[in-house]
């Protein structure tokens, strides 16, 4: 906190006899404190102290109608913290210990020297500002500690850390969960020694005691148990808890399943707020916004075009305590940088040619809300340099003025470009890169989004049909597996405008492929017609199992398609996925549908 210099200081005088209250405020003035109110009763001072923030407030203890006791009181009632200092004509033991009591931080007796008063002034003004500035450092430590900790519970992997004598110091909500099953008696509090009874995890006292003694982390050390008789793997990284002296202080131990997870196989959501998708990536999305949004950090948001990013912005925001207030958006790419310039940060009339009257920014208009920056990777060298500076210092100066101007706002960048790249190359700001990197939230792409597009689709045709006031019911297989089988460059975008295409072209109750663009249905039909005329050194009858019913003349040609992909992939079926541009869980499920064998290709 900078140091506050005499004429930011305020300070009241309050007492009933003008000649004195006039001559307290001539000497605090010539010494150099601009701000003097002077007020002559108890309730010009309460209104006073009610309308602003003094520094300083020098009282006489008897007014009027109330004594500058029963205003230490009321002071006291209404939060104000500044120092009082009383005067009095007539010094008691008891008032002096009432108003001591009472917060009081000094007395002067009357007559009142002029080097007294200013001294005392000057003292007591040091002491407040001190005061101030520790409460602001605590305040700042708490809400820091408060975000690690936030952090720290929304972390999936177990965490321990210890001390030198291995008494653990905190545990995770994971890690309590974790050892709840595995080892009873660990908790905080207690010491990492109870791993002993545990035969299978008791050398990781020995690891632990070496990681200290080296000062070399421990990673990936993967370790078998078995709770209840199930094998259990557990992916352990340690590493040395440093202080800042030079010598670990003890220990953080990172505990990660890797065994297989029966839950993670249930189905999770198919929405959150307005994303569409299925798929365990964007079930981990959801878990990440979940996690992140209360957390009020800068937070970072990649991926390819057209995968949702501002979609996340949007729950993110709804998910956060600024929900209530403003989400204001901004597409750094769509604009040169003198006007960027004034778009976020806002100018003054007259600041440049055409500035014909005041404007507030983005940022000011985001005030107490989230402020998004879509494509912040494509913002020039200057304007980096400038969000720099307002993320670090949360002011900023409108173009053309001199007045800063403080703001509480969320930041949430968005990029589609490889910003570490951009730093190497030069065309990145590397501080503004790691300011913005605290948190990160990568987007997947569609083509590994398994699942998701049929899901995507139906969705974006209900929509479509609704808004066009059709009668479009759905999708043919074809047509559904032309789509599924697309890679999608532009990913959910792109997927989007194909289904609004089709909505437009079709005519009847059902989209067909003759509806889908050539980009989609070209590539795919050429890959399957080339599958289904390569010649099968397999034949039909032994890939069916018996007792099933005869196929009918598309299921068969899909068999046909489905075994010439295993014949070319020499019956690898995650390589005959990938000739067929479909996930692997996609080929069993077919193989299923059609009562393949599907054990005779292992």
């Amino acid at each position: 906190m900078a140091r506050t210099t005499l004429t930011e200081t305020a300070i009241l005088v309050i007492d009933d006899e003008v000649s004195l209250r006039n001559t307290f405020s001539i000497f605090l003035r010539r010494a150099g404190y601009e701000t003097v109110l002077a007020v002559g009763s108890y309730d010009e001072a309460i209104e006073a102290v009610s309308l602003r923030n003094f520094d300083l407030i020098i009282c006489d203890i008897v007014l009027e109608s109330h004594s500058g006791i029963d205003l230490l009181k009321r002071f006291r009632q209404l939060r104000v913290f500044c120092p009082v200092v009383i005067i009095t004509g007539y010094p008691h033991v008891e008032t002096a210990s009432e108003a001591v009591r009472l917060g009081a931080f000094d007395y002067l007796s009357k007559p009142v020297e002029k080097e007294a008063l200013l001294k005392t002034a000057r003292l007591a003004i040091q002491q407040y500002r001190l005061e101030l500035e520790k409460r602001e450092a605590e305040l700042a430590g708490e809400r820091y500690r408060r975000i690690l900790e936030t952090i720290f519970k929304s972390v999936t992997d177990s965490i321990i850390s210890v001390d030198k004598d291995l008494n653990i110091l905190k545990m995770n909500q994971a890690a309590t969960a974790l050892f709840g099953t595995l080892q009873s008696g660990l908790e905080e509090g207690g010491n990492l020694a109870a791993l002993c009874l545990n035969k299978d995890l008791c050398r990781l006292t020995e690891n632990v005691t070496d990681v200290m003694k080296t000062g070399l982390e421990l990673s990936d050390h993967r370790r078998e148990c078995f709770p209840d008789g199930v094998c259990k793997v557990l992916s352990i990284c340690i590493s040395p808890l440093d202080d800042g002296t030079g010598e670990p202080a003890g220990a953080v131990l990172v505990f990660r399943d890797m065994s297989h997870n029966v839950q993670s196989q249930r189905p999770g959501r198919t929405q959150f707020h307005k994303m569409i998708g299925a798929s365990p990536v964007m079930q981990n999305v959801y878990m990440m916004v979940e996690n992140i949004a209360r957390v009020d950090t800068t937070l970072l948001i990649t991926g390819e075009s057209g995968t949702g990013k501002e979609l996340v912005v949007h729950a993110l925001h709804q998910e956060s305590l600024r929900r209530n207030r403003p989400l204001i958006m901004v597409d750094c790419a769509s604009m040169p940088e003198n006007l960027l310039e004034s778009e976020l940060f806002g100018h003054r009339k007259g600041s440049f040619t055409g500035a014909e009257e005041n404007r507030m920014g983005r940022i000011l208009q985001a005030d107490g809300g989230t402020l998004f920056l879509d494509e912040i990777g494509n913002v020039s060298m200057n304007m980096q340099l400038r969000l720099l500076r307002f993320l670090q210092e949360k002011t900023f100066y409108p173009v053309g003025s001199d007045k800063e101007i403080r703001v509480d706002v969320r930041v949430v960048a968005a990029t589609n470009a490889d910003l570490k790249e951009k730093v190497t190359n030069g065309g990145f700001r590397e501080d503004l890169y790691f300011r913005l990197l605290i948190i990160d939230i990568r987007m997947p792409p569609l083509r590994v989004r398994e699942g998701d597009i049929e899901l995507l689709a139906n969705h974006f045709i209900d929509h479509f049909a609704r808004r066009m006031e059709k009668s479009i019911t759905g999708i043919s297989e074809q047509a559904m597996g032309l789509l599924l089988r697309y890679q999608w460059p532009g990913n959910v975008r792109q997927l989007e405008h194909v289904i609004e295409r089709a909505c437009i072209l079709c005519t009847g109750s059902t989209i067909s492929c003759e509806h889908l663009p050539e980009e989609v249905s070209q590539v795919s039909q050429g890959d399957l017609r080339g599958l289904a005329e390569a010649p099968l050194k397999i034949e039909e009858s032994r890939v069916m199992a018996g007792g099933h019913p005869e196929l009918s003349d598309q299921e068969r040609q899909t068999t046909m398609i489905i075994l010439a992909a295993l014949q070319k992939a020499g019956g690898n079926k995650a390589k005959a996925a990938r000739i067929l541009n479909i996930d692997r869980s996609t080929l069993y499920r077919k193989m299923h549908e059609l009562h393949m064998d599907i054990d005779m290709f292992s």
